[in-house]
């Protein structure tokens, strides 16, 4: 059995353990690649795993042996579904072994915004507080999460995972998903997420009905103190009209830990955009999150293997 690893270098800077997928045969290890060298890497597999790289209709009609494409990622928009069906390749992902992090993440976002430890530390480090004449000072103002409304826009493992760590905060929560669920929150429109949240976060998969569902129809909609939040897909905003409305104050500010492009280009209209803080998609990446993906893209190819 050929196995070939593609984006190594997405998933670890030498602290993950792969020993698990070299249980199955030869693994051969690929970090990012053009076309034509991922087509020497792939032409003779049985097994690819990948997280990034674009298994399109080309490159499939390339990868004569292969079987099964094993995503290290939850997201599978890189992938040609149909196309990889029609060819009998059977395509899986991993949903789920992230939620912890991006959860942790989306707090880690309120929490900076909210009690302004970086700007406070930096604030100290320059000597403010050698100056002040009271044992304390707060210029910068700190806000109480306590009583403010946190809006949810996708209420699948990490939205619902975020509306429970709201709730020990005491924080309102509201939850917009295209389905009616169960849940112990108000469930409410589209429009009145956008409406009445002081916090909105998008935990949605980006699809044809939510690309570009952050607009300057709905950011319009938002409170001038509002903050954006979001860890799902970069495509899922409009960029062009993001930076139009944090430029002319429509809301307070954006955090951002995805872009429509990655990584991060030059010409990205948000670069250099006031009221923006960012992290380069790293909300899923703690190491253990990164080691419990390979093992479930390792039970997946088992799964795959013992149905074969």
């Amino acid at each position: 059995m050929k196995i070939t690893v593609l984006d190594r270098v997405s998933f670890t800077n030498g602290d993950i353990d792969f020993s698990s997928l070299e249980n199955f045969g030869e693994v051969s290890y690929y970090d990012i690649l053009p076309f034509n060298e991922l087509v020497l890497a792939c032409k003779d597999a049985d097994i690819v795993v990948c997280n990034k790289a674009p298994f399109d209709k080309k490159l499939l009609d390339c990868c004569k042996k292969l079987k099964l494409i094993a995503i290290a990622a939850t997201g599978y928009n890189n992938t040609d579904l149909k196309y990889a069906k029609e060819k009998g390749i059977i395509v899986c992902n991993v949903p789920g072994y992230s939620t912890v992090d991006v959860a942790q993440h989306v707090f880690a976002f309120i929490l900076h915004y909210a009690n302004k430890v970086y700007e406070y530390d930096m604030s100290v480090k320059s000597g403010d507080w050698l100056k002040s004449k009271t044992f304390c000072y707060f210029n910068i103002p700190l806000c109480e999460l306590k009583g403010k409304t946190l809006g949810i826009i996708g209420y699948g493992d990490i939205g619902s995972k975020v509306a429970k760590i709201a709730e020990s905060f005491n924080m309102n929560v509201i939850v917009s998903t295209r389905t009616k669920k169960d849940m112990p929150y108000k469930q409410v429109s589209l429009e009145q997420v956008f409406k009445n949240s002081d916090f909105l976060t998008i935990h949605c998969p980006l699809n044809d009905s939510t690309r570009h569902l952050v607009n300057k129809n709905t950011l319009g909609l938002m409170k001038k103190s509002a903050v954006l939040i979001n860890t799902s897909r970069g495509g899922v905003i409009n960029e062009d009209d993001l930076k139009w409305c944090l430029d002319n104050n429509v809301i307070a500010h954006a955090m951002l830990d995805v872009l429509t492009y990655e990584p991060m280009k030059e010409s990205c209209v948000l670069r250099n955009c006031k009221n923006i803080t960012f992290t380069p998609h790293i909300a899923w990446a703690c190491k253990e999150s990164r080691q419990r993906l390979i093992d479930l893209v390792s039970n997946n190819i088992q799964c795959f293997l013992n149905n074969m």
